[in-house]
């Protein structure tokens, strides 16, 4: 498995569009040479990509969400620099790049996601370790479980979730992929209390919904249950947000925004800006923020540039609302 690549000054200038009398966050933000000069910078940030839909497919998903790193990131350093994001408070680390599998079978699919995690966690875990919180851009929600994984090895703890999504990916544990990365965290002991906030009940299986109502420390929050309440979705997330302890991670699965391209696109759910008030008002200080699931183009040939620009909205404002704690 090829690993990590390490971004250089050129890397990020290249992508960043320079314009007289204007200052992008793409000639603020830091970079580093190896993983042992994290502790070294003094951004709180650490932003990484994992453009992959390995695991996506390993899941019978529309593959196409290892194509949002690339395009979001450059809309992320084309942000204009100023005193309420500079972009010094962020590391830019870089991206993995794993070759595709030489066979399309379900086996081989879920052998190369396993290989996947065990690239990933010791890097999340060497972020976490430096005092730094890891900002991860997918790829598929398998990546949820590295992800939870070198956070709860870090941090010498099982840890909290709350994930923003229409879908639990509680499958059963029977080969990865992303469709499961919870299950097996929970399974192998690195995720305690798992709070889901914007369930749709049309996609969540019989088998699912068993494991949720089985488990005292699942607490999901149903979509169409937010629709039929009075009560503000700010108000509903500040009470789910309270069942969480100290050492929680956020996930942000776009398929839950409304028209967001994804494997599995819905035309109802939250509206952006419903996702950026969360995200901006919120006064918990969260351990990792993994956003996963978009694509700017699907195989099936459905393509939307806007998805980079809902990615940098949402990194932006978790760097802002994060930063006032720091």
């Amino acid at each position: 498995m090829k690993a990590l690549k390490i971004y250089t000054a050129s890397d990020i200038a290249s992508i960043t569009n320079c314009r007289e009398g204007e200052v992008k966050i793409g000639e603020k933000v830091q970079y580093i040479r190896s993983l042992d000069e994290i502790p070294h910078s003094n951004a709180p940030f650490v932003l990484i990509g994992i453009p992959e839909d390995i695991g996506v497919r390993a899941n019978h998903g529309i593959a196409g969400a290892a194509s949002a790193w690339k395009i979001a990131l450059k809309a992320l350093l084309n942000i204009q620099s100023t005193s309420f994001f500079t972009g010094e408070e962020l590391l830019v680390l870089g991206h993995f790049e794993f070759p595709d599998p030489e066979t399309d079978t379900l086996d081989h699919l879920q052998q190369t996601v396993s290989e996947i995690d065990d690239t990933v966690f010791p890097v999340i875990q060497k972020i976490i370790e430096a005092g730094k919180t890891p900002i991860v851009i997918g790829g598929g929600h398998n990546n949820a479980y590295p992800i939870i994984k070198g956070t709860s090895l870090a941090t010498k703890t099982s840890i909290d979730v709350i994930n923003i999504d229409a879908h639990a990916d509680l499958r059963p544990t029977n080969g990865r992929h992303s469709g499961n990365g919870f299950s097996y965290a929970i399974k192998d002991g690195f995720l305690s209390r798992y709070a889901i906030f914007g369930l749709h009940q049309n996609y969540n299986n019989n088998f699912i919904l068993q494991a949720i109502r089985l488990n005292h420390h699942i607490y999901p929050v149903f979509f169409d249950d937010l629709l039929k309440s009075d009560q503000p979705i700010l108000s509903s997330w500040n009470d789910l947000l309270k069942k969480t302890g100290l050492v929680t991670g956020m996930e942000l699965d776009l398929d839950c925004i409304e028209n967001v391209l994804s494997s599995a696109m819905t035309p109802s759910g939250f509206h952006l800006n419903e996702i950026r008030k969360i995200i901006l008002t919120t006064s918990k200080k969260f351990a990792y923020l993994h956003i996963c699931e978009g694509a700017v183009t699907l195989i099936d040939g459905r393509h939307d540039q806007s998805v980079a620009k809902t990615v940098a909205y949402l990194v932006s404002d978790f760097i802002k609302s994060q930063n006032s704690m720091h």
